[in-house]
C-alpha cells in the first residue's frame, strides 16, 4: 500500500466537531483565537461559568497540532530539574511540576466528565538512555525528583529493559506510571463539542486577520476582524500556538515553530505489538533530537520526531517519511518489513527559553510554548487561563517567569535559521 500524506489520527474521527455557519455576533465577552487544546478548553471553563464566548479556527477545529501529535499525556518539563531550579528557584520550580503532574488529572477529569470517547489510558512513559552517560544520570535525577516533588520514577537497567521495550540498542530505561497516552484527534473534536454543549460559539474556517484595542468611557475592549466580519469583545485569549501570525504580531515575535513528523504503519500482529511493547508505554530517547513512539490502539506503531526542523510543508513531509521509517528500523529491526501506511507533519510552539509562557501581551491573554507537551500543558493552560478571565487568583507559575523573544531568525515566519538550530542538536547529541 503507497503512504498516505495524511494523518491517520483524523481518520479515526467518525463525526468531527463542526463550526458554527452562521454571522457572527456583534460582541462577546471573551474572544478565542484558536481552536485547539489550550483554546477549546478555555471556551469550555469560560461557558459553564456564563461568560459569551465565541472562539475563532483559521481552518478545522483541531487542525494544527492538537490533532498532529502522538497523543502522549506527558509529566514533567522539557529542561532537567537542576536547569530549572537554578533559572528560578526551588519553589516555583515545585509548583511547576505540580502542575505537570496535575494536568494529567486534568485530562482525564474533563474525559470522564464530558464522555469523551478518544482511547485515554493511564500506561505511563518510558524514556531510554542512548547513551551510558544518559543512563548513569538516570538515578540522580530519580532521586531529585523524589526529593523535590514527592514523585516516583523506577529506574529499569539494560538488562531488564526488554520487559519494557523490544529493542536492545539502548542502555536503560526510566518509567513514569502517571503519563498516559490519548487519540488527540478524539480528544480536541469531543472538547469541542463540550464547548458548545455548554454554549460557546465556535466558527471554524474563521481566520482572524486582525486585532485592535479600542478606548472608551467604560474601559477598552477589542476589535475581532475575520474573513467573515467583525466582533467586539471584552477579552481575547490567544490561543494559536506555532500557528500565530502577524493579526498579533507581539505574539508571533516570541514564538519558534519547529516542524515534528509522525509515520504509522500497518496494523501488526497482537504477538508483535507485545513484543514491541510489552507495556504499551509511551515512548521517547534521551537525545535532544529524539524520537518518540508508541503503539496506537489498533496495533501500528506510530514513530515521530524531529526529522526537519522546518514546519511541516509538502517537501519536509515527503522527506521525512524515509527518514524517520530508517530511525524506526534501527530502533526495532523486527519492522523492517512492516509497511508505512500514513506520513504527517505538524509544528510545535517552543520559546527560546524552552519553556511553557502565559500571562498577558498587548491587553491580550495568552498561552504558548508547550514544545511537545501541548495534550497535557495545553488543556490545564486554557483552563487556568480561562479561571483568570473570570476573576480567580492567578497562581499560574509560567505566568510569573520572563517570556524572551525569539531571535529574528528563529520568529514565526521569519525561520530562515531553523536548519542551523536542528545542526546544533546534532552535535549536542553527539558530544554529550
Amino acid at each position: 500500500m503507497p503512504i498516505k500524506k495524511s494523518n491517520y489520527w483524523i481518520e479515526t474521527v467518525a463525526e468531527p466537531a463542526k463550526g458554527l455557519n452562521g454571522p457572527l455576533p456583534d460582541k462577546a465577552d471573551v474572544a478565542i483565537v484558536g481552536g485547539g487544546f489550550c483554546g477549546l478548553s478555555a471556551a469550555r471553563v469560560l461557558a459553564q461559568r456564563g461568560l459569551r464566548v465565541v472562539l475563532f479556527e483559521a481552518e478545522a477545529l483541531g487542525w494544527g497540532a492538537s490533532c498532529r501529535n502522538g497523543g502522549m499525556v506527558l509529566t514533567g518539563l522539557k529542561l532537567p530539574v537542576p536547569t530549572l531550579i537554578k533559572r528560578y528557584g526551588r519553589e516555583l520550580v515545585q509548583r511547576m511540576y505540580a502542575t505537570s503532574l496535575e494536568s494529567i488529572d486534568l485530562v482525564e477529569s474533563i474525559v470522564k466528565e464530558e464522555g469523551i470517547d478518544c482511547d485515554f489510558s493511564r500506561c505511563g512513559h518510558l524514556e531510554v538512555a542512548c547513551k551510558q552517560s544518559h543512563f548513569d544520570d538516570y538515578a540522580a535525577a530519580a532521586a531529585r525528583i523524589k526529593r523535590e516533588f514527592n514523585h516516583e520514577l523506577r529506574i529499569v537497567p539494560a538488562k531488564s529493559l526488554r520487559s519494557e521495550i523490544g529493542s536492545d540498542i539502548y542502555f536503560g530505561g526510566m518509567v513514569d506510571e502517571t503519563s498516559a497516552g490519548v487519540n488527540p484527534a478524539r480528544y480536541v473534536h469531543g472538547l469541542a463539542r463540550a464547548a458548545q454543549r455548554h454554549g460557546a460559539c465556535l466558527f471554524d474556517h474563521t481566520a482572524v486577520t486582525r486585532v485592535t484595542r479600542q478606548s472608551n468611557g467604560a474601559g477598552s475592549s477589542f476589535r475581532i476582524e475575520t474573513a467573515k466580519g467583525s466582533l467586539f469583545a471584552k477579552e481575547v485569549l490567544l490561543a494559536s500556538g506555532a500557528y500565530t501570525t502577524s493579526a498579533t504580531p507581539a505574539l508571533r515575535k516570541k514564538v519558534i515553530p519547529i516542524g515534528s513528523y509522525i509515520i504509522a504503519t500497518e496494523i501488526l500482529s497482537d504477538k508483535l505489538a507485545g513484543e514491541l511493547s510489552p507495556r504499551n508505554r509511551m515512548i521517547y530517547d534521551s537525545k535532544h533530537f529524539l524520537y518518540y513512539y508508541r503503539l496506537t490502539p489498533d496495533n501500528r506503531m506510530l514513530f515521530g520526531g524531529r526529522a526537519a526542523f522546518f514546519p511541516e510543508s509538502e517537501n519536509t513531509v515527503r522527506e521525512s517519511a524515509e527518514l524517520l521509517r530508517q530511525g524506526m528500523i534501527e530502533v526495532y529491526p523486527q519492522l523492517r518489513e512492516a509497511k508505512v501506511e500514513y506520513v504527517w507533519g505538524g509544528t510545535l510552539d517552543f520559546a527560546f527559553d524552552v519553556m511553557p509562557h502565559s500571562g498577558k501581551i498587548d491587553g491580550m491573554h495568552f498561552a504558548v510554548g508547550f514544545a511537545g507537551h501541548g495534550v497535557a500543558a495545553a488543556t490545564w493552560m486554557g483552563t487556568k487561563l480561562a479561571g483568570a478571565i473570570c476573576g480567580d487568583t492567578d497562581d499560574n507559575p509560567f505566568s510569573q517567569i520572563a517570556f524572551p523573544g525569539a531571535p529574528i531568525g528563529l520568529r514565526s515566519g521569519n525561520t530562515w535559521a531553523l536548519p542551523l538550530a536542528g545542526a546544533y542538536y546534532r552535535v549536542l547529541d553527539w558530544i554529550t
